[in-house]
Formats: C-alpha cells, structure tokens, sequence
C-alpha cells in the first residue's frame, strides 16, 4: 500500500456514503448492547474452573472480548495483548517448536500464551485470532489449579475460542495494508441436523506481509479451525475443535549483547541508533525463513448428571514443529569489547536454526463440579485429576558468521539463506559441524490431583480454599552434548481466598493467597554446556484489593496490590557459543505492585478501556552480588499503561459508524542492570486509531497502528525493533 494516507481517507469516505437513517429503538438498543458487552469484564468459567461472577472471584483477571478486536481490526492474539493492563510484550513469536511463540511479562515474570480452554495446547508462532471469543489473563500464581508446566508465577493466558451455533450465519473478509498486507478470513457456522443437536463453525485465515525494514520479506500465514458440537441429549455433550496453523515467516531483526553497551559509552538503543545502527533497514538478506506448524487436537464430553453434578472429560493433543533458519546479531565492536582499542560498533551476524524440530504434548483431564448447600451454605467446588505427557525431539545448529560495522560499505543483504547455508556446509566439510548441534530430545509424565471449594457464609461473604498435588516424572534424555538422567520431583500447591461484597453485586473486596512451583530440571551450568539439577522453584503471593461493578454494569473496575516472594530461581549469567544461556540459581527475588484496570461504557456509545501498572521486583538473595536488590533484567518496564476509547453511533443517520483512538506507555527497561553496568530499552509510548462503519450485511474498517512513527524496542536481554505507522483496510461481508 503505496499511498496508506489517501487509501485510508477514501475508504472513511466510503463508509460515511453508507450511513443510513435510523431503524427501530429496538436495533438501536441492540446496538448499543452489542458495545456494552464488549467492554465490561466477563464473568469466568476458567480462573476457577467453575462458573464464578467476576465481583466475587478472589483472583484477578482481565478479559478481551472478539468485538473489541473486530473494533480495532486485530488479526493477532498478540497484537490484542495491548488492552490488557500490566501485560508488556517481550519477544515476537519465532516460529520454532516448543519455545517459538511470543512472550510477554507479567507482575516482572516471562510468560506466554499457553492455555485453549483451560487446557495446554501452545502455538510455537503467531497466533491468529480468527476463532478468539475472547481472551483471559489470569494474574499471579496459578498452579493450584494449572499446574507448574505450562503457568508463570506472574499469570497464565487462556484464549476462549468460538463455539458452534444454533443458526446458520457467518461472515466473510478481506484486507489490505502497508508493508504488502493481504488477508482473506472466513467464519461459517451452520446446523448439520434439522433438530440442530449437531452443529458445525469453521473459522479460517490466510494472511500475508513484508515487514517495516523489507516489504519484500515473504511471512505467510494460515489458519483452519474447524469445530463441531453433538448436543446428545439434555445431558450429554460433546464437542469436538482443531486448530491447524501454518507459517512461513521471515525472520526479524533481533539483536543480543554479550556485554553491556554501556562499557562503550552507550546509555540506550537510542545512543546505539545515533552509532549507526539502521532502525529502517534489515541487516537480514533474502530466503532466511522458518517454516513452523501447528496443531491442537481438542475433545470434550460433558454429561450433566443432575443441576448439582456435572462431569467434564477433557482429551488434548499439541503437537508443533519447525524447520528453518532463525538469524541474530550480537551488537558489540569486532573483538568483542577485548580490545581496547578497538571501538568501531557493529554487528556480529549468526544463526540459530532448527532441523525438523518437534514437540508433542498429550493431556487427559477429568473434572467433577459440583453446586450443593449444607444447610444454608452454599458450595461449589470442583474436583479432578490431570494427566500430561511431553516430548521433545529438537535440534538446533548455530554458529556466528561474520562481522559488520554499523556505517562502511558493505552490502548488508549479502546475509541471506544463500550466505548462511554455504557456512555450515562449509563446518560439514571440516568434520565441525556436530560441535555447532545442539540437541534437545527428553519425555516427561505429569500426574495432578486437586480439589477447590468456594463456600458462601453469607450471602455478601465467600471463601476459597484450593489445593493441588502434582508430580512430574522426567524419563531423561539429551539436552547438547549432555545426557540428561531421570529424576522426579512433586510438590504441593495451596490457593485460598475471600471476597466480601460491600455493596451486593456492585462493590467488593478481596483478598487471595496463591502459590506455584516449577520443575526447572537441569539447566546448563557453563560455557562447555554442562548441566546441573535444579531445586524446584517456589513462588507465594499474597494479594488485596477491590472490584466493582456500577450502573448496571457499564463500569467494571479492579485496584489491586500484590506481593510474590520466590525462591531458587534460575538467573541467566551469560550465553554459550551456540547462545545458549548459561544459569545458576539466583536464590530469592520479590515482586510487589500496584494494578488499576477500568473497563467502562460512560455515555451512550461511549466506551473505554484503560489500564495502569507499577511493579517493584529485585533480587534479595543472590549468588551474584552485583545485582543484589537489583531489578532482574527479564522484568519488564516497572511502570505500564494502555487505553482504548471509542465512539460509535447508535442512532440517527450515522448509526454504525465508530471511531476507536488507544496508546500504550513503558517506561525505560533495564535489560543490564548491574552495580557495574545498566543499559536500557528507552520508554516509548505508542498510538493506534480506527475507524469503522457496521451495518446490517458489511463492515468497512480502518485502522493506523504506531500514528507517531515511534522508533521503539522490546525484548529481555535483547532488543528487538518493532514496526513503524502501520494502516491497514478491511471489507466484510456477513450472511
């Protein structure tokens, strides 16, 4: 899209030649519903895996329904991340199996997009949002009832997706963009049986782009996500969901240090873009792409025994694989920093690339719910048992290629597949080549057991009491060079909470106490890859706060506080020749903050979403004493902030036509951060507005992502630049 300015004015005008006069009160109040739902918190059947309302729910979470990322026109589960408070994205999504989807940071901890359902069911890349109902972060240590594998002690993310429905319906879109976006999506939902207790959805996508430093760069993208549900009888249910995706991406401009810049005088990548570094223009020559696939296999039988017991039997199959060259570049001068006199910065250009690498995850889960009082108490407790098994079969093969300063003539395209593939032929010929393998081949079973109860003293008054035994038995295998034996490690996980409603059903207070462990496993302990057995890693929070929900719930707002002491925690102190992170166990950290979320509709077809996060972390027992009481450098930007207003038309000529302008701030991100030397990711602060126009069987939308042409980082350890001002059209067409 040569011309986004004029493209996008053209289609906006296009859209107010639509507007229409206004139908029945009736439409309009639909209308104005439809606008309502999309922005008040939802009520959660997965943060306890019971059906609790949000006000009476002892856990913090936030939740992003489909219509605000129709609104918006997000394509991605990632790009939605931005309306979630105190979420900060921190790697883009690689594509490598296993490992290769993006991460974000939550409360100062690492985590990703784990959860389909309430079940594992990871997508090692980019996650199209074509079958997203809605998104869910679950705040803080989630163990008790998610186990220890697939959950961060900052939170876990669970993405709802789309259900099969009773009337035949769907819709049809296609969109166009900067950087040569192109996208085609469908949804078709239809009744297979006239009795309609057999119903089929079909939620499909195929996108394709350049990016911001080479628009000819080839990423392709395709997603199929078929599901059907059997409604057997009154009782019984099954339904049955698959989700398929397939990329081809180009790889992206992620840069590593070996030391911080800031021992040659350089405070941040502002300071290393004035040095010469080209924020504009890829250092990445052509063909260096990964292809990495998908697969989640889902069923589900759920069998109401009667209106107090239901039983849920729950069967999941991950599978992802990858295949394909994953570049990097070290900032640095040519000899590293050794060389004092050798001040000339640059990159050092390698790879780290994947071979027919895969990963598969297969879970059975069983659930007993249950709503029962004793005498006038009220309980709901749910009881299950989980099984998982994981295997890895991957290889990597890395090596750094060469070295290039940031100004001088050398052609910086000459890094391409071509370049990349004749230097590892080149280790195959000198016998050298296995040296550069990593491989990474191991299984692991993991058994659970928990039970949690939430009981109403009184009609104002709930508690919470939750536990889970888990136990994960590693079978061993190879992890580099090194065999890697057989162990076991178990724990126990308690949760335990109160909420106690001031105001019935509008204002309460709460407070939780919750806990999470990890099974790390061995880590490498050295350059040479050895590997040591980690102590299970274990994580408390205690946490208070209030909720409400006002005006009949157009406003839905959370304050919280929250405080996580954890102990044995791996550190990364430095990388290995194939950039593999060397570790010790730091010993014990906290995470203190402070959380505000509003989701509101104010005035009719007024709407807002906004956020606002502090977060405190440091490390208060250390093996390296220079960065005791020191904020980890994987902790994110302390202070966090977002919001999204908009304004649609629900009555009157222009009814339909919305207009959406949102942003997000970070403060500076220490990704060095040491007694002898800090260098940060500067703060940003990015704007993004839309515009669209609905009415009865299209929608017409557009949307500009980074108005300002902000020059930005994300990353941990790393800094990786992100895409400049981003318009983007879409038409759709609904039956």
């Amino acid at each position: 899209m040569k011309t986004p300015s004029v493209c996008g004015f053209a289609l906006l005008s296009a859209t107010l030649s639509f507007a229409q006069e206004a139908d029945t009160t009736q439409t309009r109040k639909n209308i104005e519903a439809v606008i309502i739902e999309t922005y008040i918190k939802k009520d959660s059947e997965f943060t306890n895996k019971m059906p609790l309302r949000a006000i009476e729910n002892s856990q913090v979470y936030s939740s992003v329904d489909k219509t605000a990322l129709e609104n918006q026109l997000v394509f991605t589960v990632d790009d939605a991340y931005r309306n979630v408070a105190g979420l900060q994205k921190m790697w883009n999504a690689t594509n490598r199996s296993g490992d290769g989807g993006a991460y974000v940071n939550l409360r100062g901890f690492i985590s990703n997009n784990s959860l389909r359902d309430g079940l594992v069911a990871p997508v090692s890349g980019t996650i199209d949002a074509v079958n997203i109902e809605k998104i869910e972060v679950l705040k803080g240590p989630s163990a008790a009832l998610y186990g220890s594998n697939m959950t961060s002690y900052g939170g876990v993310i669970n993405r709802v997706t789309k259900k099969p429905l009773e009337e035949f319906g769907g819709s049809i879109s296609i969109s166009g963009g900067s950087y040569n976006f192109y996208r085609a999506q469908a949804d078709v939902n239809t009744p297979v049986t006239k009795d309609r207790r057999l119903l089929f959805r079909l939620n499909t996508a195929y996108s394709g782009e350049g990016n911001f430093q080479d628009t000819d760069a080839k990423s392709t993208y395709f997603a199929l996500a078929p599901s059907l549900l059997w409604k057997v009888n009154d009782k019984v249910q099954v339904n049955f969901e698959y989700e398929m995706f397939d990329n081809k991406t180009s790889a992206e401009q992620n840069l590593f240090f070996l030391a911080s810049p800031s021992l040659l005088g350089y405070r941040d990548m502002h300071d290393i873009e004035k040095a010469g570094l080209q924020y504009k223009n890829s250092y990445i020559g052509s063909d260096l792409q990964n292809t990495g696939r998908s697969r989640n296999l889902f069923g589900q039988v759920t069998y109401a025994v009667n209106k107090y017991i239901k039983s849920t039997t729950a069967i999941n199959n991950a599978y992802s694989y990858s295949d394909g060259f994953n570049p990097y570049f070290y900032v640095s001068t040519q000899s590293y920093g050794a060389d004092p006199d050798d001040t000339t910065p640059g990159l050092h250009r390698g790879d780290q690339s994947t071979g027919n690498s895969t990963q598969r995850i297969f879970q059975v889960q069983q659930n007993f719910n249950f709503d029962f009082r004793i005498g006038a108490l009220r309980n709901r407790l749910v009881v299950g048992g989980d099984y998982m098994r994981t295997k890895n079969d991957q290889l990597f093969y890395s090596g750094v290629i060469d070295f290039v300063p940031f100004t001088g003539s050398a052609d910086l395209r000459t890094f391409n597949a071509d370049y990349v593939t004749a230097y590892y032929n080149s280790l195959r010929e000198n016998g050298t080549f296995e040296a550069s393998t990593w491989p990474l081949i191991n299984k692991r079973n993991t058994y659970s057991f928990y039970a949690s109860d939430v009981l109403n003293l009184t009609d104002a008054l709930n508690v919470m009491a939750s536990i889970r035994y888990e136990k994960n038995d590693f079978k061993g295998g190879k992890q580099g060079a090194s065999e890697t034996p057989a162990y076991e490690q178990s724990a126990w996980s308690p949760k335990f909470g109160v909420v106690y409603e001031l105001v019935k059903d509008r204002v309460s207070v709460f407070g939780n106490f919750q806990n999470s462990f990890k099974s790390n496993g061995y880590y490498v302990s050295d350059n040479t890859g050895n590997t040591a057995l980690s102590d299970p890693e274990l994580a408390n929070q205690w946490e208070g706060g209030f909720k409400a929900n006002l005006l009949d719930g157009r406003i839905n707002a959370t304050v919280n506080y929250y405080d996580i002491h954890v102990k044995n925690t791996l550190q990364t102190i430095g990388y290995t020749t194939g950039n593999i992170a060397i570790q010790d166990q730091a010993g014990k950290l906290t995470s203190r903050g402070v959380e505000l979320e509003v989701n509101a509709y104010l005035v009719k077809g007024f709407s807002v979403i906004a956020g606002l996060s502090y977060n405190d972390s440091k490390f208060t027992e250390t093996t390296d004493a220079t960065v005791l009481n020191r904020r980890p450098n994987t902790a994110s930007s302390p202070w966090l902030a977002n919001f999204y207003a908009s304004y649609q038309f629900v009555d009157g000529k222009a009814k339909g036509l919305g207009f959406g302008l949102g942003g997000n701030y970070a403060s500076a991100n220490r990704i060095f951060n040491t007694s002898a030397a800090v260098f940060e990711l500067p703060a940003y602060f990015v704007m993004n507005a839309n515009a669209f126009y609905d009415f009865k069987k299209f929608r017409i939308g557009i949307k500009a992502d980074n108005l300002t042409n902000e020059h930005y980082w994300i990353g941990y350890t790393t800094a990786n630049p992100q895409k400049l001002i981003h318009v983007a059209g879409s038409i759709t067409y609904k039956f």
